[in-house]
């Protein structure tokens, strides 16, 4: 096991990751930027170092910065937690040329999986199903035109090289089709630098159901079930849950066996998720997050295992102590993101000065933050600012057990999204599960 990890992340990850390396005897080292000098994983850590001025681009996404607080520190690895550097090939390289275990999957592997054309038609070429659409990178209008008339409209237009539910357009004529490559390609250029594009036929009523795995460096590889993500605004997730109300055991155990299908062919290593659609009983593979998800303790409450442990083992280079007849999932779990939104402005993040912080604390709810009474929420980095996860012995006693412990979270001082999930929570149809990934969208505009 390692001595000392660098996290190269902030927020309520980088606590959760503190948190993991202290149940194994390992040290921590912080990174922070000058706006993150109050938070609470800079508290946490063995040792804080300052990498840099607020913005990401010259703190949290500064290779140089970050690799100098490594080196300085003499840590032994790095764990980048989701966002910034997570997904990021080139400092996976860095890390190991430096001889510092970066706790993620090889820059191969990363490579392989978040080109999202490429890593479909390696899906397709090992069984795994994926949407009727262009045979890799669409090279140019008239080409997606052929395309979309051949697999018929509505179609999706994809970035390749895309995340954040940017580059990402639908249409439904010709007309349509030429604006929305347009703009989706101007839009991945601007934030990826890679404006290539794929299109797939476009479902109207999916829901967003995923698989969590782990894959060690021995060759086993298993899975933890299902999440279903559906609950969503513009492709950002708000609530997820597992197992998924809608998927039935045999669909389970064929996602599962996909997803670590994919993973064996990837040469994919560590803590990973296989992101499906799902509709009308079938799912079709959308693409993989190569990295540890924000929603991962939902997996946790329902199997019992703690995931950023299960990295850290498998980085360390410790076979998984777990194999597929050993999962087992037991109740229900539902995550609610608590972010620092105004729903009554369309979500319009709304930073400030938290002046009362006060949690639920029973057994079977688990608050993930790193906020606490009278902390600064920054205008600098994205609005979620806590988590709460609740568990249950089945969805509906989840959701009143949910509603207790959102009536019971106080959290003064900047207005939050626990309306909003309290909302849900008396929605008819998100209780009964008859909705899809449209729902909210359609409820908000």
């Amino acid at each position: 096991m390692f001595k000392r990890v660098l996290i190269a992340n902030r927020g309520e990850i980088a606590c959760r990751i503190i948190r993991a390396c202290k149940k194994l005897g390992v040290e921590s080292v912080a990174v922070y930027s000058e706006a993150d000098r109050e938070s609470l994983h800079v508290r946490m850590a063995n040792v804080s170092i300052c990498i840099g001025p607020a913005e990401s681009a010259r703190s949290y996404l500064h290779i140089p910065s970050i690799v100098s607080a490594a080196e300085i520190s003499n840590v032994d690895a790095i764990h980048p937690g989701y966002g910034f550097l997570s997904e990021n090939g080139h400092f996976a390289d860095i890390c190991r040329s430096l001889d510092i275990t970066f706790i993620g999957p090889s820059s191969e592997a990363m490579a392989k999986m978040s080109d999202k054309a490429g890593a479909r038609e390696l899906a397709k070429s090992c069984g795994v199903p994926v949407l009727p659409g262009s045979e890799g990178i669409v090279p140019d209008d008239e080409a997606g035109l052929k395309i979309a008339r051949q697999i018929g409209y509505p179609v999706i237009v994809k970035a390749s090289a895309g995340g954040g539910g940017r580059g990402i357009r639908v249409a439904h004529n010709d007309a349509a089709l030429r604006i929305a490559m347009s703009s989706a390609r101007a839009e991945a250029e601007a934030a990826f630098g890679d404006g290539s594009l794929y299109i797939e036929k476009f479902l109207t009523h999916p829901r967003h159901v995923e698989v969590q795995v782990l894959c060690d460096e021995h060759g086993n590889c298993i899975h933890l079930g299902e999440r279903d993500c559906t609950t969503q605004r513009r492709h950002q997730k708000l609530i997820e849950e597992s197992p998924s109300p809608v998927v039935d055991r045999s669909t389970r155990k064929a996602m599962g066996d996909a997803a670590v299908k994919l993973c064996k062919a990837a040469g994919y290593t560590n803590a990973g998720t296989i992101e499906f659609l799902y509709e009308n009983g079938q799912f079709f593979f959308m693409e993989m997050n190569t990295r540890i998800q924000v929603e991962h303790p939902v997996t946790e409450m329902v199997t019992g295992l703690d995931l950023i442990e299960e990295q850290l083992r498998i980085a360390s280079g410790e076979q998984l102590r777990w194999r597929q007849k050993d999962i087992r999932q037991s109740g229900h779990a539902i995550e609610f993101r608590i972010n620092a939104e105004d729903p009554d402005m369309k979500f319009a993040p709304r930073p400030g000065k938290v002046s009362l912080f006060v949690y639920p604390e029973e057994p079977g709810v688990r608050t993930d933050s790193f906020i606490y009474s009278g902390y600064v929420v920054t205008p600098y980095y994205d609005s979620m600012i806590a988590k709460l996860i609740v568990h249950a012995e089945n969805r509906d006693a989840c959701i009143e057990k949910s509603k207790k412990a959102l009536r019971e979270f106080i959290l003064e001082g900047v207005p939050t999204t626990i309306p909003f999930h309290l909302a849900m929570l008396e929605n008819i149809a998100f209780v009964n599960s008859d909705f899809d990934i449209n729902f909210v969208d359609k409820l908000i505009t």
